[in-house]
């Protein structure tokens, strides 16, 4: 998670940006049980990192479902986000054109109790883990809880304090893992990429690829997201 995409771009990247895009894709493709899969997940938070407006991705999501509901022949079913990603970065382009919009200043979508029990479920996680490394994290978890009015005043501030801890986390769970887990996520990854290398630059299949990779070491060592953008998730 790109600390770079915080700052100046922060009250745009407000924590309702995972839901919005979600939702917005389940109803573009009419079916409300459909489930985004990990490469879906990943491109969200690529297109997080990278300042994407919401506005531009919910636009994109649109104009990509206009486009494959104009063809005469429609083969295939719309499976995956990534179907979307060049409308995305059209509507991103040309909000850019036309003049940024004044960045969205969102209310939270979470009180000052839920943040408090996001913080100590997730110490409570980590704490449990026979890995040093990943206690010590759990116990700063707990110390944030102890002030979660504190914090809950610069959320700006405390997620990037999450986000050190959660790049701790994967550089641990990264050298934990064997070179046989870490090809397979990686083939698991080519498989699922593979419709869509065409339709994505160098830059964005580089890191897609990395959060791809990045969710899989989390979910292999039975960690958890620490974002507040997870809030709820």
């Amino acid at each position: 998670m790109a600390e770079e995409s915080l700052g100046e771009d922060w009250p745009r990247n407000y924590f309702n940006y995972f839901t919005e895009i979600e939702e917005r894709f389940r109803e573009a493709r009419g079916t409300g049980l459909f489930l985004l899969s990990p490469l879906d997940w990943a491109l969200i938070e690529t297109w997080k990192d990278t300042a994407v407006p919401l506005e531009a991705v919910l636009n994109g999501i649109d104009r990509a479902f206009e486009t494959w509901r104009s063809r005469k022949r429609r083969t295939q079913s719309v499976n995956s986000l990534a179907y979307c990603a060049q409308q995305v970065m059209k509507a991103a382009e040309d909000l850019a054109r036309g003049g940024s919009t004044a960045p969205r200043e969102a209310a939270p979508p979470f009180t000052v109790d839920e943040l408090r029990e996001y913080l100590t479920s997730n110490a409570v996680h980590l704490k449990r883990h026979p890995d040093l490394v990943y206690f010590d994290i759990g116990e700063a978890l707990a110390e944030l809880s102890a002030h979660a009015e504190e914090h809950y005043a610069d959320l700006e501030a405390l997620e990037q304090q999450l986000t050190v801890f959660e790049e701790t986390m994967l550089a641990t769970a990264r050298i934990q893992r064997s070179g046989e887990e870490l090809l397979n996520a990686r083939r698991e990854l080519d498989s699922h990429l593979r419709p869509y290398r065409g339709k994505m630059t160098a830059d964005q299949l580089s890191m897609l690829e990395r959060q791809f990779l990045d969710r899989r070491l989390l979910e292999q060592a039975g960690l958890r997201r620490l974002s507040l953008f997870y809030m709820g998730s």
